[in-house]
Formats: C-alpha cells, sequence, structure tokens
C-alpha cells in the first residue's frame, strides 16, 4: 500500500520549523531528509525512524517495524501530533545518522 500524499503533507507541516528538511518519492513512499542525510521515511502511512542510539533514547518503548518486505527494521513513531516532540527527535538523531557518499 503506497502512503498518501495527505499523510506526506501532514508530517511536512509538523516538521516545518527544521530547516532544510526536505523528501523524495520512492515508489509510493517517501524517504525524509534532514540537514541532507536521510532519518527515516514514510511507509504505509506511518513515520519510520532510523534506529539510532539518540533515536532508541527518544522513544524507547516504540515498536520496531519493518518499512518493506526485506529492509531493515526501523522505529515506529506514534506521537507524530507532538510537533515539538518530532522535530527535536529529528534534530537530536541528526549526529547519530551516517554522512551521505559524495555523489560521482
Amino acid at each position: 500500500m503506497a502512503s498518501s500524499r495527505e499523510y506526506l503533507a501532514f508530517v511536512m507541516d509538523q516538521l516545518s520549523e527544521l530547516e532544510d528538511i526536505s523528501y523524495r518519492g520512492m515508489m509510493g513512499e517517501y524517504i525524509l531528509y534532514y540537514r541532507g542525510k536521510i532519518f527515516g521515511g514514510i511507509y504505509d502511512d506511518r513515520l519510520l525512524v532510523k534506529p539510532v542510539p539518540a533515536a532508541v533514547n527518544m522513544v524507547p518503548d516504540a515498536e520496531m517495524e519493518l518499512p518493506y518486505e526485506g529492509a531493515k527494521k526501523m522505529l515506529l513513531v506514534d506521537d507524530v501530533d507532538n510537533r515539538e516532540f518530532l522535530c527535536e527527535l529529528v534534530r537530536r538523531i541528526w549526529d547519530d545518522l551516517p554522512t551521505p557518499r559524495p555523489k560521482q
């Protein structure tokens, strides 16, 4: 099942106070970027983030779910209605995210 543009718009609005937040559509789902690094995505109208240490510390009881078959599990973020929490989560996990490889 593909994610809806409405859910994407809602999540992007919740994250709108962050500078340099963006997304890329991929096969009906959306990859989310903060300051050039992938931090998660929207899969089947669920916000999932990479399970880096800072994310696990902020949402220790979060369920781990598969974004799609064959992928690594990611943390399910249930509290998408809380704008302050969501922005703080993305800010904190940024340092734990891998640096993207340079494009050739």
